[in-house]
């Protein structure tokens, strides 16, 4: 089970160009910004990385309204945590499940998830927030991710999930947030 003190959320190269030509595009990206907005109010700590900025763009300027004021993240390295920068800022957090989102499936996000799992992270792919420009390279993605241990949510699941509880004083925001 998925708790708000112990998780953090990477947003994985929402970005440029990207963002706009993956499968079901829009639907992904609403979905992105949902799990922001959900993890924002439930005070869990988002990360936002971007692949090669210079060559795909930075991130999108729909996802930077919603957190102005964070840090992208820019790497070369397809897995986030084969990055010093985010790797170090993953750790100094001291935090153990990490909730990932983005763009694409089968390769940044893929990679990351392998790569955390392997040093001890509980590790949950959000399902519907993440994308590739293929149906197939996600539908692929999700099944190696699946044989690996690596847990499956939705934006929804996942949110009410961190809150445990209708009693929780986010309860009605979140319940809006994924309307």
């Amino acid at each position: 089970m998925l708790k708000t003190e112990n998780c953090f959320i990477v947003v994985i190269d929402v970005q440029g160009n990207l963002a706009k030509v993956v499968a079901e595009s829009e639907l992904a990206n609403q979905n992105v910004h949902k799990l922001v907005r959900g993890g924002l109010e439930l005070d869990i700590p988002v990360f936002l990385t971007a692949q090669a900025p210079e060559k795909i763009g930075d991130t999108t300027p729909e996802l930077r309204e919603i957190l102005p004021d964070h840090f992208q993240f820019p790497r070369t390295s397809f897995s986030i945590w084969a990055d010093q920068s985010m790797r170090e800022a993953l750790q100094k957090i001291s935090r153990k499940q990490a909730l990932l989102c983005g763009f694409e499936s089968h390769i940044c996000l893929y990679q990351s998830a392998i790569d955390l799992k392997r040093d001890g992270y509980d590790v949950w792919i959000v399902a519907d927030a993440i994308s590739s420009r293929s149906l197939i390279n996600k539908e692929l993605a999700l099944a190696e991710l699946r044989a690996e241990g690596i847990h499956l949510a939705s934006v929804e699941s996942a949110l009410f999930s961190l809150l445990g509880d209708a009693s929780h004083p986010s309860f009605r925001t979140i319940s809006k947030i994924i309307r």
